[in-house]
């Protein structure tokens, strides 16, 4: 048997997706040597998030990608707003906030992915390689010293003085660690399908809440992805109710969609997506550090999970960059970061956990038509419209890019 081929750097990504990439990209604009392993052959996946907020275009900005950036297609929502029990509410006006960009945009994660690798590749110390599943992580005397990976030409090992686990809320990478993950329950799910749009169709900015019940439709240019939520274990009693049955759901809460919503016509057309909150007790050990969803999976509620996820690769890259540069990391350094990103995670996982269990619950509940007091003071007063804009689109503790760059 043929011994498996070993490849050493100094630090090794596995995943991808926003933590992963900004990571990288990051820490080779440093000078550290950096690979990246996504398990995929490309990044194009309907479960991810498409919501760029301000925080997000604030570090484009300092990192002077921000005009680039915005020559992609996207779409950009200046004021968010939602249709509650058949009433439009503005809920949040960024025209305030102290960014560059006072905008959301929307735009296919796989695009913002490929920007961030595009850019990344110019660094001579970064790698990505794709197709590349992490299946193992390997120990010395009882630190992380690497991974082993399924790759098109066999399994070989990757050896690094630090990895960085971003490899999402199914991580491998916190499961062979033995991390302890506490979970927060989340009674919600979500089905994600596909309906076409029309030139005429109203603009989407949050979604149609009606008695506990939400439609979120995000905007993909000729198509819109559509985000049902449900009782959490809901589908099987969804599925013999009948696909008709799903249609006048989600046509009672768009019912715009009316004329197009035979395009479900097969189950297979429609995903279930598992809504989790959860977080792990302790981000790192020796040669190993968790961000992202690999540290704290997030609900879709506010599309927060990719800024949050961009924020810790960030807080990553300013408290590790330096000493990366020079040599190996110790379990305080890498504590730093969880001391600096947990505070911002709990916070915003309180209020998601708050909002399923009060306010989104996939059941629908029979209080008529009429507006919750908070909902109409945002309608009273629109100077509250900054508070959940300043909540949403920078969030608690945002971070600024602070990290060296590299001769």
């Amino acid at each position: 048997m043929s011994a498996v081929s070993e490849t050493q750097s100094r630090c090794l990504i596995v995943g991808g997706g926003p933590a992963g990439m900004m990571a990288g990209f990051l820490l080779a604009r440093a000078g550290v040597e950096v690979v990246v392993l996504e398990k995929h052959a490309d990044f194009n996946r309907d479960f991810r998030g498409d919501t760029i907020h301000p925080s997000t275009l604030q570090l484009l900005h300092e990192l002077g990608l921000l005009e680039e950036f915005l020559q992609l297609p996207h779409q950009e929502v200046r004021e968010i707003r939602g249709i509650f029990n058949g009433h439009p509410v503005p809920i949040a006006d960024f025209s305030r906030l102290p960014a560059h960009c006072k905008v959301i945009a929307f735009m296919p994660q796989w695009d913002f992915l490929d920007f961030l690798s595009r850019h990344a590749r110019k660094f001579p110390s970064f790698a990505l390689h794709m197709q590349h599943e992490v299946i193992d992580l390997l120990f010395e005397h009882g630190r992380v010293a690497g991974v082993g990976v399924k790759t098109p030409d066999g399994e070989r090992n990757f050896l690094a003085d630090l990895v960085i686990g971003a490899d999402g809320r199914h991580a491998i990478t916190h499961t062979k660690a033995g991390f302890e993950v506490r979970e927060f329950g989340v009674p919600i799910d979500v089905l994600w399908m596909r309906i076409s749009k029309r030139e005429n169709d109203p603009p989407q900015s949050l979604g149609f809440f009606r008695h506990g019940k939400l439609l979120v439709l995000l905007d993909r240019g000729d198509y819109f992805q559509v985000g049902f939520v449900i009782p959490k274990g809901g589908l099987d009693e969804i599925k013999q109710r009948g696909l008709a049955t799903l249609h006048r759901d989600i046509v009672a809460l768009g019912p715009f969609l009316e004329d197009r919503i035979s395009e479900l016509d097969d189950w297979n057309k429609i995903k279930l997506l598992t809504v989790q909150i959860n977080r792990l007790r302790k981000w790192c050990r020796e040669g190993l550090l968790c961000i992202g969803d690999s540290a704290h999976a997030m609900s879709p509620a506010g599309g927060v999970g990719i800024n949050l996820a961009l924020q810790d690769a960030v807080a990553t890259a300013n408290l590790l960059a330096a000493k990366l540069r020079q040599g190996s990391v110790s379990v305080a350094d890498l504590e730093l970061v969880q001391k600096r990103r947990e505070w911002p995670t709990r916070v915003i996982q309180s209020i998601q956990a708050f909002i399923h269990r009060r306010v989104v619950t996939g059941r629908e509940s029979k209080r008529g038509d009429s507006l919750p007091l908070l909902l109409k003071l945002f309608l009273w007063f629109p100077a509250l419209r900054a508070l959940p804009a300043r909540f949403i689109g920078l969030g608690p503790r945002p971070e600024h890019i602070h990290s060296p760059i590299a001769n």
